[in-house]
């Protein structure tokens, strides 16, 4: 089945790896887009499963079980590879919205996949600042 892209952040994704509060939206938005996502993506998953762990909100089993989940969604996303143009954009969204420096990054990396046109594209995620964000630089959000 060809689901349509949309571009996930990984605040979206982690409720696929790990039960959440966000788990079954995540489910649901799995079962209608396909995942896009930017380079460092992995990396932001296990470090949302780690401080998981950590902070007791699942057990090590559970965090080895959401890494082998991360390990399927890898097989099966496409991603969007650093560029100086993405690093570059994400530095004038700096300047634009109150985002952290991974969440421009990403936003970037969203406008690079869509070159530059987000009107009609969907850009998922459940950080409410990223949200925003996306938003106003013209995405469709669910």
């Amino acid at each position: 089945m060809n689901l349509p892209p949309a571009f996930w952040d990984s605040s979206a994704l982690i409720p696929l790896c790990a039960d959440q509060p966000q788990t079954s939206s995540a489910k649901a938005l799995y079962n209608c887009y396909s995942i896009v996502v930017w380079w460092a993506t992995e990396v932001e998953i296990v470090s949302g499963l780690t401080r998981l762990e950590r902070m007791g909100g699942i057990d090590n089993a559970q965090f080895l079980v959401g890494k082998g989940l991360m390990q399927s969604l890898q097989r099966i996303w496409t991603p969007v590879h650093e560029s100086p143009a993405i690093a570059s954009k994400a530095c004038a969204l700096l300047e634009k919205f109150p985002l952290r420096a991974a969440d421009a990054l990403q936003l970037a990396a969203a406008l690079q996949w869509c070159e530059g046109q987000p009107n009609g594209n969907v850009f998922l995620t459940f950080d409410r600042r990223l949200r925003e964000a996306a938003g106003l630089a013209g995405f469709t959000l669910e």
